[in-house]
C-alpha cells in the first residue's frame, strides 16, 4: 500500500539497536536504554532554527519537518529511541475542534466545550487516515530516514487529559471546569471519554501500520484527579486502549508493539497501572525508584524518572544522580528517562551528560551483578 506520497510503510531498514525494545518487553539488556520526553525540543538551537518561521500546528502537519525534528536529537546524542515529533492535541483537531498555539500562552481552544450540547459539534465518527494521515506519513518517512539506527515511538494523549484540554480551552492549574463536568455531567463525560477512546485506538493502530515500533499513552493531567475519579474516569479508558489496540493489531496482522503508559502524578494508581496490559509504566520524579519497583513487581518494565530540573546541575552532579537512580531501579526491566519533558532553557551538553551517564553507570552495574552472580554460583 503506497499511500505516503511515494514512500510506503514497508521495506524498512533493519533495526541495529533494539535495546529499548528488549527492555520494554522485559528481556535482558547489556545496558539500560535511555530516551527523553521532548527530546526533539526548543532546547536545541537547530530545532529553533527549523521551526523559526512556521506555525506550530503547521509544523505538525508537515511530514518532512516532523521527520527532521525527530532526527535532530539522534544526531547529537546516542539515544536508544526516537519519538515522533507531534502533539497530543491533534486528536481534538481530528474531532473538529480548532486549536491554535498562542505565543507565551500555549495551546488554546477558541471555542472550548462548555455545555453538554457542545458534544454534538464533535465528529461522531473520525476517519483517522483522512484526519491524521499527516502523522502516519511523518512516521513512515522517519522510519526510513532513521536507517534502523533506533526504534521509533508513536504516541497519543489519553482520554481524560484530552477531555480536560477540550473543556478548559487550554492549560489550567486546577482543571476545575473539566472536573466540574465529571461531577455535574458524569454520563456526558463518559460519552466524551468513549468517543476519544475510539479515536485514540484507531490512531495508535494507524501509527503502528505506518511504522511505529512502540507506543506511549500520555495521561499528563492524572494528578488533577483523586483516586476515585481516576478509577472511574481515567483508568477504565487507559485499560481499554491497551486491550483494544493489541486486539486490533493482531486482527490486522501487525506487530503487537510494546506500550508505555505515563500517568503523571498518579502515585495512588501505580499498582493498577502495572496491571493494565501495558509493558512499561512511566514514572514522574516524585516517586522513589525502590518504592515503585517494590509496588509494581519484577515483571513490569519501569521508565523514568529523573527530575528534569536535575539537568540544571553541574555535569558531575548529573552523573551522581543518575547512578543513584539506576541503583534504585536496578539496570534491568528499566528504561531511563526524565520524570517529565525537557525544558526549553536546558543545555544540550547537560542532556548529553545525562545520556552518557545512563550508559556508563548501567554497564558498570550490569558487570558488577554478573560478577557477583558468577561468584555466588
Amino acid at each position: 500500500m503506497d499511500w505516503n506520497g511515494g514512500i510506503a510503510p514497508t521495506g524498512f531498514p533493519q533495526l541495529k539497536n533494539d535495546t529499548f525494545l528488549r527492555a520494554a518487553q522485559g528481556e535482558e539488556t547489556e545496558y539500560t536504554p535511555v530516551w527523553c520526553m521532548r527530546q526533539a525540543g526548543r532546547y536545541l538551537p537547530e530545532f529553533r532554527e527549523t521551526r523559526a518561521a512556521q506555525d506550530f500546528f503547521a509544523t505538525c502537519r508537515s511530514p518532512e519537518t516532523c521527520c527532521e525534528l525527530t532526527l535532530q536529537p539522534l544526531r547529537r546524542f546516542p539515544l536508544d529511541a526516537a519519538i515522533i515529533f507531534s502533539d497530543i492535541l491533534v486528536v481534538p483537531q481530528a474531532l473538529g475542534m480548532e486549536v491554535v498555539m498562542v505565543p507565551g500562552k500555549g495551546p488554546t481552544f477558541p471555542e472550548p466545550l462548555k455545555e453538554v450540547e457542545d458534544l454534538l459539534k464533535l465528529r461522531q465518527k473520525v476517519d483517522v487516515a483522512a484526519e491524521l494521515g499527516y502523522v502516519f506519513k511523518a512516521i513512515t518517512l522517519t522510519r526510513h530516514k532513521l536507517e534502523g539506527k533506533v526504534p521509533l515511538i508513536g504516541f497519543s494523549g489519553a482520554p481524560w487529559t484530552l477531555m480536560a484540554y477540550m473543556i478548559e480551552g487550554g492549560g489550567s492549574n486546577t482543571m476545575a471546569k473539566a472536573k466540574a463536568w465529571l461531577y455535574r455531567h458524569p454520563e456526558a463525560s463518559h460519552r466524551l471519554l468513549m468517543l476519544l477512546t475510539d479515536v485514540i485506538v484507531d490512531y495508535l493502530v494507524g501509527q503502528v501500520a505506518a511504522g511505529a515500533q512502540a507506543l506511549q499513552l500520555f495521561e499528563s493531567h492524572a494528578g488533577h484527579l483523586g483516586p476515585e475519579q481516576f478509577a472511574e474516569f481515567a483508568l477504565p479508558y487507559i485499560r481499554s486502549i491497551a486491550k483494544q489496540v493489541k486486539s486490533k493489531l493482531r486482527e490486522d496482522g501487525l506487530p503487537v508493539v510494546p506500550m508505555i503508559v505515563f500517568a503523571k502524578d498518579a502515585h495512588y494508581a501505580l499498582e493498577d497501572l502495572a496491571e493494565s496490559d501495558f509493558e512499561v509504566v512511566g514514572l514522574d520524579w516524585t516517586l522513589r525508584p525502590q518504592d515503585a519497583r517494590q509496588r509494581t513487581g519484577k515483571d513490569i518494565t519501569l521508565q523514568g524518572n529523573l527530575d528534569p530540573c536535575a539537568l540544571y546541575a553541574p555535569k558531575e552532579k548529573i552523573g551522581e544522580l543518575v547512578k543513584k537512580m539506576l541503583e534504585g531501579f536496578g539496570p534491568q526491566h528499566y528504561i531511563a528517562n526524565l520524570g517529565h519533558g525537557l525544558y526549553p532553557d536546558m543545555s544540550p551538553e547537560h542532556v548529553g551528560a545525562f545520556v552518557d551517564a545512563v550508559h556508563t553507570h548501567s554497564r558498570y552495574l550490569n558487570s558488577l551483578q554478573n560478577t557477583l552472580g558468577t561468584k555466588s554460583s
